[in-house]
């Protein structure tokens, strides 16, 4: 049996459409980006919380740090945004005590596909997700200053958030800018045939630069000096953009996921004392 062999051209054609049927329909941004899980993880003394979202909904984990607790009423939210590997579940009750002498309630938000926030997993969710997360924690907060965190792609998230809400001020630790890592980072190896269609799929609502350009709040940048995920090149791409009033913290000797202690701790605390002092000063309530 003789086998029929395509023209090239035909063949072209065959590649082509394959090409475009992976790069642009088989969702790798979400593939190579996101790393949803489900399991059940012990979150400590948080809380749960659900807010509609999409016909399904997002989960959020509250806690409050000892002050909050003892006044009966939290006198700062922070609304809290973690990493494209990581779970709310895990922080929020262990964070709060980092607040030990603010009245502090802390939301964590899992994305789309994360714990239980249903699914599925997309990057193209997160950001109308931390809207919803967003406007729900602001109208339990009513008057009471809000302050967006994010990490790693929480960072996205919370950029997202201060462009297109009024917010008192945010923080954000190894923020990456998504498109420009993956086309300087990841596309030589592969031509950019597999990272420029990646980086094009990207949403809009997540391009870090645009988003720090057109944001005016005052914003808390916590650097990590070794950073093996998000080179520190690339948090300076985020900073410089960044167009508000800005404090960067440097965290010597970090890794990508170490936590803050020590003397960056003692640093953020400073830094949040300024921000929020920044919030209730007659020339940011103008």
């Amino acid at each position: 049996m003789k086998l029929r062999v395509l023209p090239p051209p035909w063949r072209l054609l065959t590649i082509g459409i394959v090409y475009f049927a992976v790069m642009f329909l088989g969702h790798l941004p979400d593939h190579l980006i996101l790393f949803p899980t489900r399991t059940p993880i012990n979150a400590g003394g948080a809380v749960q919380k659900t807010i509609p979202f999409q016909n399904g909904q997002l989960e959020v984990w509250i806690a409050q740090s000892r002050l909050a607790r003892a006044k009966g009423n939290p006198e700062v939210y922070v609304l809290r945004f973690y990493g494209n590997a990581d779970r709310a579940e895990r922080w929020p009750a262990a964070e709060a005590e980092m607040w030990s002498d603010r009245a502090v309630e802390i939301w964590g938000m899992n994305y789309p596909g994360f714990g239980g926030s249903t699914g599925p997993a997309r990057v193209s969710k997160i950001g109308p997700a931390a809207l919803a997360a967003f406007d729900e924690l602001k109208r339990h907060a009513a008057d009471r200053p809000i302050v967006p965190f994010g990490t790693s792609i929480g960072a996205t998230a919370t950029l997202h958030i201060a462009a297109q809400r009024p917010v008192v001020g945010l923080i954000l630790q190894n923020p990456p800018p998504l498109r420009e890592m993956i086309l300087r980072r990841f596309g030589w190896w592969n031509l950019w045939l597999l990272a420029g269609p990646v980086a094009l799929q990207i949403p809009e609502d997540l391009d870090s630069i645009r988003n720090a350009k057109a944001i005016r709040a005052p914003a808390i940048f916590l650097l990590a000096e070794k950073d093996e995920v998000v080179p520190p090149h690339y948090h300076k791409l985020v900073v410089g953009a960044y167009t508000g009033e800005k404090r960067v913290i440097q965290l010597p000797g970090a890794y990508h996921n170490d936590p803050i202690e020590s003397a960056a701790l003692a640093n953020l605390n400073n830094a949040v004392d300024w921000l929020l002092a920044k919030a209730i000063s007659p020339h940011a309530r103008e």
